[in-house]
């Protein structure tokens, strides 16, 4: 999440009441992540997330969202994206007139549909979903790694039948476009490992046995910080997770690939980038008792955790190199995935038998 577009605390205030959410109480930009702009908002009805969306267009944005409604329909806890009410409604800024001044018009923040999700403020794309309970666990344990394998298993056969199609946009072409762009900001040693990795991962998609692979809906973007967990009584995290949220990168591929990306951040070690069997074991085996691996998944399991540090590693090379202006933006680290990547390389993860 970050802040890219500026919004005011009366223009989200009419915005909210035109989707029927109530009076605006609180606004606050949120700092974390890259790619759009993001607002808790709290009004008397609840708390909210507002999201105008900065790289997806218009034709792009159903996907994500219809997405995240299939699924919260089928009982996984996703952000549920808000629908306009029956009756249209023109939300409105005031205009402050001088005195002697001729009436002015108010001006016009957008045109609310009635049923839409996916809505228009300030001249973007925009969403509202409800704001999911709890918080997120940043240093996970083994029970929280379960948690998330189950409930990921879960999401994948909940999304089979979802009927909209769209490819991971983050995927080998984009790889295959970006790494050009990022190689002049590269050493010579990091150029050879990735360009080597890009090869690789061109070969592997070649291959029969990934064109056999599960495919469907997938996440894509699963880190620690896109999960929620209730906190207890006495404060501390348990394993009930709450929820799975900002859907932004999601796309059709494989599952395998969803599975690796949650391995490459639930189960490694942060300093080193080393895979943890102690967190992976239980991740993979509570996925396998929902969903079990085919002997493809099994097989192709290491270089899927490959293309997972090199998706990440291209991107945060990318968005630190080219960053784009925000008002609130914290970069990540792109030697993180470089260090994951090397691991991958060096001490492969093994799946328990």
């Amino acid at each position: 999440m970050a802040v890219y577009t500026e919004v005011s605390f009366d223009e989200a205030a009419s915005f909210l009441q035109a989707l029927g959410l109530g009076e605006l109480q609180s606004i606050k930009g949120c700092a974390g992540g890259i790619e759009n702009t993001n607002y808790f908002v709290d009004t008397d009805q609840g708390n909210f997330v507002l999201t105008l969306f900065e790289r997806l267009t218009f034709e792009q944005l159903p996907f994500y969202l219809h997405l995240m409604k299939h699924l919260a329909g089928r009982g996984i806890p996703v952000p549920d994206p808000q629908a306009a009410p029956a009756v249209s409604v023109t939300a409105v800024v005031p205009v402050k007139q001088r005195k002697g001044a001729a009436a002015a018009k108010p001006a016009v923040l957008s045109d609310v549909r009635p049923g839409d999700i996916l809505h228009s403020l300030k001249g973007k794309p925009a969403a509202v979903v409800n704001k999911l309970r709890g918080s997120s666990e940043l240093h996970p344990q083994p029970a929280h790694c379960a948690a998330v394998g189950d409930m990921l298993a879960r999401m994948h056969l909940a999304g089979r039948d979802f009927d909209m199609q769209q490819p991971n946009l983050r995927g080998l072409p984009w790889w295959n476009e970006t790494v050009p762009v990022v190689l002049p900001h590269l050493t010579p040693e990091q150029r050879t490992l990735i360009l080597g990795e890009l090869a690789f991962q061109n070969h592997v998609a070649a291959s029969s046995a990934y064109q056999s692979l599960p495919r469907g809906p997938i996440h894509a973007d699963l880190f620690r910080d896109n999960v929620m967990f209730e906190v207890n009584s006495a404060g501390d995290h348990n394993s009930n997770l709450t929820g799975f949220f900002d859907f932004y990168f999601a796309g059709c591929d494989t599952f395998l690939f969803d599975i690796a990306v949650c391995l490459n951040d639930w189960c490694i070690d942060l300093a080193t980038g080393e895979s943890d069997p102690d967190r992976a074991n239980p991740f993979v085996n509570a996925y396998q008792a929902v969903r079990p691996l085919t002997a493809q998944e099994r097989q192709l399991l290491p270089a899927m955790l490959r293309a997972g540090a090199l998706r990440f590693w291209t991107s945060r090379l990318w968005d630190f190199h080219l960053p784009r202006d925000a008002a609130v933006l914290k970069a990540h680290d792109p030697e993180h995935f470089e260090r994951v990547l090397r691991q991958c390389l060096l001490r492969p993860y093994s799946l328990p038998a």
